[in-house]
């Protein structure tokens, strides 16, 4: 049972001093993995939504970092003082634990995002630039729930203030994350003949960049998208490749807008999976492989669901080519028309025809 520190704190700060006392302590080291959410709750009789501002509040600290498929770990330089393990606490013959290594590559990850790696960078040598590879590494990591001035300032070891003599507010740093990653999405050349086979293309190297980073999905919704330069000049590049083949300008970006709707809806399932894993630590395959037995169908009463292999997400990346694929189909009137169908109010190509 743990034990509860400074009764007077609300539930959420004493469930952090305790995981932080385990940290200095020693009892948690580094590339340990800290309770998720779910064992939060279970071990300190808290809620869920409690539990994971735990979890954040850690993050927020400095003192663990989310590793995929891993869930919460321990950093190697959390800011506490290390205490030296008693020898009987983890003999040599046991191995070390599973998420060790993937929290030192994350933690490399972070930090080579400015020079000087393992010392205090002076604000005087701090850049524009490594704030933004910062800024993207944590969203990479930790989504964009994790993502904060101060969160970064802790990567890069220096004040929070020092961010804002590069970086104006939190808006210009996510249009600057969206303009770096999609300097990744390179623009077919030469440009293929057919309007399909280009969208496809590129769609398909923007799924890559989607794929690495999903944050993006939740920044580029169709109603209201960051502008950034670089996403301006993406969907400038695809307007006019449809405009060139006869369709007007709006019936363009209505199909941009269909387009942008679908792959955003496909990369925030990753992201979604991506959020479970961190706050449960286990992926997908564990999640399915544990809960298998609970959601066996009744195969009299759902036959067709009973004989599916395995669930869209192991294989989400052939799961989108065929969407897209059917959905550049579906488009191709449109295009190949000049915009006449389905463009206009509802029902004035009817009335046209009938006319």
């Amino acid at each position: 049972m743990a034990s509860h520190t400074g009764g007077e704190l609300p539930p959420y700060a004493r469930v952090v001093a305790d995981i932080r006392a385990r940290i200095a302590g020693g009892e948690l080291q580094p590339g340990d993995r800290v309770p998720s959410t779910r064992e939060i709750t279970r071990e300190w009789g808290v809620a869920m939504a409690t539990a994971t501002k735990v979890l954040s509040a850690l993050r927020q600290e400095g003192l663990v970092v989310a590793v995929r498929g891993v869930g919460t770990v321990v950093r190697g330089d959390a800011g506490v003082a290390p205490v030296t393990p008693e020898p009987s606490r983890r003999s040599s013959s046991q191995p070390p634990h599973r998420g060790h290594s993937e929290a030192e590559a994350m933690r490399a990850r972070l930090h080579s995002a400015v020079e000087g790696e393992g010392r205090p960078a002076p604000d005087t040598a701090l850049t524009r630039a490594a704030i933004v590879r910062a800024a993207i590494a944590v969203a990479d990591a930790e989504g964009l729930g994790g993502l904060s001035m101060r969160r970064i300032s802790t990567e890069l070891r220096v004040s929070t203030m020092a961010l804002y003599r590069h970086i104006d507010n939190k808006d210009e740093l996510l249009r600057e994350m969206l303009d770096e990653v999609y300097t990744e999405v390179e623009l077919p050349d030469p440009v293929p003949s057919d309007w399909r086979q280009a969208v496809e293309v590129l769609q398909q190297r923007e799924w890559v960049v989607y794929r690495a980073h999903p944050w993006i999905a939740t920044l580029l919704t169709v109603t209201r998208p960051i502008m950034s330069e670089k996403v301006m000049a993406y969907g400038e590049w695809i307007m006019g490749l449809l405009i060139d083949r006869g369709c007007s300008p709006d019936d363009a970006l209505r199909i941009i807008t269909i387009l942008s709707a679908y792959i955003s809806g496909m990369a925030l399932q990753v992201a979604q999976v991506r959020e479970m894993e961190r706050e449960t630590g286990a992926d997908s395959l564990d999640f399915w492989l544990g809960k298998g037995a609970e959601l066996v169908f009744d195969q009299s009463r759902y036959p067709n669901m009973s004989k599916v292999s395995a669930p869209p997400e192991f294989d989400i990346d052939r799961t989108y080519a065929l969407g897209m694929e059917h959905l550049l189909e579906g488009l191709a009137p449109l295009v190949e028309s000049g915009g006449s169908p389905g463009s206009g109010e509802p029902g004035e190509q009817q009335r046209s025809q009938e006319t």
